[in-house]
């Protein structure tokens, strides 16, 4: 057995009663199409089988897996591994350049970030940061990689062009994830240990403001207007909507643990990972709502991490040691992705 399910760095707790499962060596990197994780699109997440994979999608899709110390490279449109890649002690968060060219990933357990070339599918480049970084976001523009460093309070700011350390920024106890503003003027940390998000101009490298996100804030994620930050409070059973300029906090409710959010490119809907019930919430953002409760597995599956393209919804199932696929549309898991031990972080080129 594999020793128990890790949280994000810097939060300082475990979900309790959850402990990871075993995964068969021989099924890492090998696509299974599920014939029983499924979804619904009704509030009570029922638990039906998963509809035939459809395939299409241009790109890679990336796939950290912390136990394992490996980066799973998946083909979007066939959903197939192609590649299983060294990728650091404990790597956590993950992003890809504008340019497709280099991905970015949080090596939790070595305090680096390890800068992989996508041509050959090798790390060319480790840069030292904070203790404990964990969450990893790029700017805009792409030259500026932000990185929360849980165990040191800090953030990280990488300058893509020369990879290299360009400032060190003082936030908020236990950061753990960091989202932008749609002009790059301004990001967000999640700091899971003060119960707030830190505001940082991105012109001068400090915290201009701080805004009150709940008991212990782990995911955040932008509106593309920049009105709204969403964001996913570990404990209890909220996402919290919160006015970037008003302040204003409106709550949420989805499922027990929720541990990531996303927000479609239209603006229309955010989803949330849910750990407890094995779901992913649908929200309707112009009324707070949720619309929808899909299911990705019975309990235990924890549905970890979030990226969501106009083609799909990716998410990491810590627990179950896949990744599963989501039509938006149709809001049913279209394929289930074998991969290695405590699926992390995930990003699409």
């Amino acid at each position: 057995m594999f020793s128990a399910l890790r949280t994000r760095a810097g939060s300082g707790r475990r979900p309790t009663g959850r402990t990871l499962r075993p995964v068969l060596a021989a099924g890492i990197g090998i696509l299974l199409i599920s014939c029983t994780p499924a979804p619904s699109v009704h509030k009570d997440t029922a638990y039906v089988p998963a509809a035939p994979a459809r395939a299409g999608a241009n790109g890679r899709v990336y796939v950290t897996n912390q136990q394992d110390n490996t980066l799973s490279v998946i083909d979007a449109g066939t959903y197939k591994v192609v590649a299983t890649v060294p990728a650091g002690v404990a790597p956590e968060g993950v992003a890809v350049a504008k340019d497709g060219k280099h991905v970015y990933i949080a090596n939790s357990g070595s305090a680096r970030v390890s800068v992989l070339d996508t041509r050959n599918n090798k790390i060319v480049k480790t840069v030292t940061v904070g203790k404990s970084p964990t969450g990893v976001g790029l700017s805009p523009d792409g030259r500026s990689l932000y990185v929360t460093n849980g165990s040191s309070n800090t953030v990280s700011v990488i300058d893509t062009r020369t990879n290299r350390v360009a400032a060190t920024i003082p936030v908020g106890k236990s950061p753990v994830n960091v989202a932008f503003s749609p002009d790059g003027r301004t990001a967000y940390v999640a700091n899971s240990g003060s119960g707030n998000l830190s505001v940082i101009d991105t012109s001068t490298h400090r915290v201009a403001r701080k805004l009150s996100a709940g008991h212990s804030p782990v995911g955040v994620a932008i509106t593309p207007d920049g009105k709204s930050a969403y964001v996913a409070d570990e404990v209890g059973t909220r996402v919290l909507a919160v006015g970037t300029g008003t302040r204003k906090v409106t709550p949420v409710q989805v499922g027990e643990g929720p541990f990531d959010v996303a927000v479609a490119p239209d603006g229309h809907h955010a989803y949330s990972a849910n750990l407890g019930p094995g779901s992913v919430s649908v929200i309707d953002i112009p009324n707070n709502r949720v619309s929808a409760n899909i299911a990705v597995g019975p309990v235990g599956t924890d549905p970890f991490n979030l990226e969501v393209t106009n083609e799909a919804i990716y998410v990491t199932n810590q627990g179950a040691g896949t990744l599963a696929v989501i039509d938006p549309h149709s809001r049913k898991v279209v394929a289930t992705v074998t991969l290695g031990a405590s699926p992390y972080g995930v990003a699409v080129s």
